[in-house]
């Protein structure tokens, strides 16, 4: 692997072409981006629309299911079919920050015997990082990948090295088994755009399931796009515009999840400790304009905001003790939500 360096994001692509165009461009590239996933993955539409939206809109991604659903397949080959590099971590009790983001290394010249240190990256130096089984490592590690999801660099020994653009993390949890896990803290929680809940086939779709993986399965799958492409695409999404009774309805979503708030719903009030915060209704924004584009549309609408309020929330709530006992879940708290706040 070369030596991470300070570098800057790649040129949009079609630099003369209008806006307006280039949303064109991006849901055509849409279509055949799923195309490419469909060759190896079977259903799961509302999990792939999701990931798309958190690569265009620069979100990390928390995926929530149980072992052998093809989350890590799901990665693997969206890297593939954007040209993409793509790297896993198992995340185990005994691993080290230095295990993620990488370590000093004491090198000497073999010709005039000086001794010098040389930075070895670790994995997260790459553009889609599947963290697997994220909250198996101690906080200390989890931590680690902090500074890469927030700021898309890394400080290792004093120095600081950027990461290759664009940059995403996909971490997946386990829901079932929680013997010798350690809860993710909300800071980090709050960092990912996400929560992809990624639920068992139907019956067709587990029988075409076994059909593809007994048989020989396709070896390759054609590019998309490139790192450049995506990178201007990205840019492209903040740009779309989205009117102010959208962006006030998102807030109005957000704050009454909050407990305190006059929006809240009863249903919140009695089993919500903590809200989402600010960064929920900046996610659902944006979330909302990435949407919007990948459907072949300039302007973000309320539909486009109330279709992401569960992903964008459900990791954001922190339920108290009564919901815990009584069996509330996030999901009812978000149901309540989007009933008492109409558009």
């Amino acid at each position: 692997m070369t030596e991470p360096v300070r570098s800057t994001p790649p040129p949009a692509p079609s630099g003369d072409a209008s806006d307006v165009l280039r949303v064109q461009q991006l849901a055509s590239a849409r279509d055949e981006i799923v195309s490419r996933l469909k060759q190896r993955i079977v259903g799961q539409d509302d999990v792939i629309e999701l990931l798309l939206i958190a690569l265009f809109a620069r979100g990390h991604g928390l995926f929530v299911g149980v072992p052998g659903l093809a989350k890590t397949l799901l990665i693997t080959t969206l890297a593939d079919a954007l040209s993409l590099h793509s790297n896993r971590i198992q995340f185990t009790p005994d691993l080290m920050p230095s295990d993620v983001t990488g370590t000093d290394v004491l090198e000497e010249d073999a010709t005039t015997g000086k001794r010098h240190f040389r930075f070895i990256p670790g994995p997260v130096f790459t553009n889609i990082l599947l963290a697997d089984e994220i909250n198996r490592a101690p906080p200390k590690t989890q931590a680690a990948l902090l500074q890469s999801m927030a700021e898309g660099q890394v400080t290792a020994s004093g120095n600081t090295y950027a990461l290759e653009q664009p940059y995403l993390v996909f971490a997946t949890q386990n829901p079932i088994e929680q013997e010798g896990t350690y809860p993710l803290p909300e800071a980090q929680l709050d960092r990912f755009l996400f929560q992809i809940d990624v639920r068992y086939p139907s019956p067709n779709e587990e029988v075409d399931i076994v059909k593809r993986t007994t048989a020989p399965m396709p070896t390759s799958i054609t590019p998309v796009l490139s790192a450049a492409d995506i990178v201007g695409f990205q840019d492209l999404v903040p740009r779309v515009p989205a009117a102010d009774h959208v962006v006030e309805h998102a807030v109005d979503l957000v704050r009454a999840s909050r407990p305190d708030d006059g929006r809240a719903s009863e249903t919140v009030r009695k089993n919500v400790a903590f809200g989402a915060g600010p960064r929920a209704s900046q996610g659902l924004i944006l979330g909302a304009k990435a949407r919007a584009v990948l459907h072949g549309r300039y302007a973000a609408e309320i539909d486009d905001v109330r279709a992401l309020v569960d992903p964008i929330l459900k990791h954001r709530l922190v339920m108290n003790f009564r919901a815990e006992a009584e069996g509330v879940t996030p999901a009812d708290v978000i149901e309540s939500i989007t009933q008492s706040i109409s558009p």
